[in-house]
């Protein structure tokens, strides 16, 4: 005797599986929750073909204190959000998925980043130029010259309510 399969309606929410978007979106999170940076926690997943490719969290480069312990030079200087990237130690989530991948000698472009929140201006140059595709985010970020470049270059822009 066979059974019939539950219909959809009847299964339980905490049992659905994921969307491709809603599984990506949830591992950044999980990589998010490495950084180091005392003011904004993001992750970022690089994926090609429904594979991960490599991840990235925001915090110091490797060897150096983090934020955490030497505290955060930013706060310190009451340097508003989104101005003066360059008076940070950190290293942006997008940006360590990019080195990471460059390091394992991992191709990404092609490639989709996931990614907690929408990237700044410096990130989005370096997402052109590594030939991503399409960057889906969560969190929207105040960076007006983000977007102008995605949209000349032609790069995907997805906010995900996830």
């Amino acid at each position: 005797m066979t059974q019939t399969p539950p219909e959809l309606s009847t299964i339980d929410n905490h049992s659905r599986r994921p969307s491709w978007d809603e599984y990506f979106m949830g591992i950044t999170d999980l990589v998010a929750s490495r950084a180091t940076c005392t003011r904004r926690r993001v992750g970022a997943v690089l994926v090609k073909e429904k594979r991960i490719l490599c991840s990235g969290y925001n915090g110091a480069p490797a060897s150096v204190s983090h934020c955490e312990k030497t505290g955060c030079l930013r706060e310190q200087l009451n340097v508003p959000s989104g101005e003066k990237h360059e008076l940070c130690r950190g290293v942006h989530a997008e940006q360590n998925a990019i080195i990471q991948a460059a390091y394992h000698g991992i191709p990404v472009r092609g490639s989709v980043l996931y990614c907690t929140t929408q990237p700044c201006s410096i990130c989005a140059k370096m997402i052109i130029n590594a030939g991503i595709t399409k960057v889906y985010y969560r969190e929207g970020y105040d960076d007006p010259l983000s977007l102008d470049m995605f949209a000349q270059a032609n790069v995907e822009l997805i906010r995900l309510d996830t």
